[in-house]
């Protein structure tokens, strides 16, 4: 027994000899150097419906040295996209994106956020670009104050349409994302100077269902306010008063 367990172990110490003089394979390590994107001019701007957006641009380097930028524009709600130069017939909050690649594919990216849209008078045309302060049954605080954005827009039929029925309380007030929004608030502006509006369709939360009716809509041209009440009929009803400021731009 002893003879045996000395060749055992002389087996198991020649096993590990060879292994610790087995060649270790190379570690090979590699720099590479992202794309930097400098966005020109503001982070924020606006165009008129059917008018021309000279795009500032962006420069992107790699390594100090200047490399192509390609350039893609996304709309937030009415979902149009353009490669290259902005489309401004279709109202909408677009994200600019700035992008270049270095030889490895990693990718460097910067937004910009263009409004394009037009501004009524809220005498003759409730068309704009609005924060958003949201209570939800009659409950408001901070996380639900100055919303940034809501827009309406004019259709080739002559209604309004609202880009989210509840002034934005999920997407940004919960930071829920375009997805929770409730689209498709159509907007029939009989008379503004008399507040006379109806609201014909129902809408629905585009990730919860269920149905949701704007019920008032009261206009002030003096203070640039639209106020809202909207219904939404879950298996709890919820009614939403929506304060809408109109950014002068």
């Amino acid at each position: 027994m002893k003879n045996i367990l000395k060749l055992s172990i002389l087996g198991v110490g020649a096993a590990l000899s060879m292994l610790s003089c087995s060649p270790e394979e190379p570690i090979h390590s590699k720099v590479t150097n992202y794309p930097l994107i400098t966005v020109n001019g503001d982070s924020f701007t606006s165009v008129t419906v059917g008018g021309t957006f000279n795009d500032p641009g962006a420069v992107a380097t790699i390594d100090g040295a200047e490399v192509p930028v390609t350039t893609s524009y996304k709309g937030r709600f009415r979902g149009e996209t353009y490669n290259g130069t902005l489309g401004t017939n279709v109202p909408d909050l677009y994200t600019a994106s700035y992008s270049a690649t270095n030889q490895d594919g990693f990718d460097g990216v910067a937004n910009r956020t263009i409004y394009v849209g037009n501004t009524g008078d809220l005498v003759n045309s409730i068309e704009g670009l609005y924060t958003s302060t949201v209570k939800r049954n009659g409950a408001v605080s901070a996380q639900y104050t100055d919303l940034k954005y809501v827009l309406i827009w004019k259709n080739s039929d002559g209604n309004y349409q609202i880009s989210d029925a509840i002034g934005g309380y999920y997407d940004y007030g919960r930071n829920y994302g375009v997805g929770y929004i409730t689209p498709n608030g159509i907007i029939t502006a009989n008379d503004i100077a008399t507040n006379d509006f109806s609201f014909p369709g129902t809408q629905y939360n585009a990730t919860f269902g269920d149905p949701t009716e704007i019920m008032s809509m009261t206009v002030n041209p003096t203070a640039k306010t639209i106020d809202l009440v909207t219904v939404w009929s879950t298996s709890t009803t919820y009614t939403f008063e929506i304060h809408l400021k109109q950014v002068q731009l």
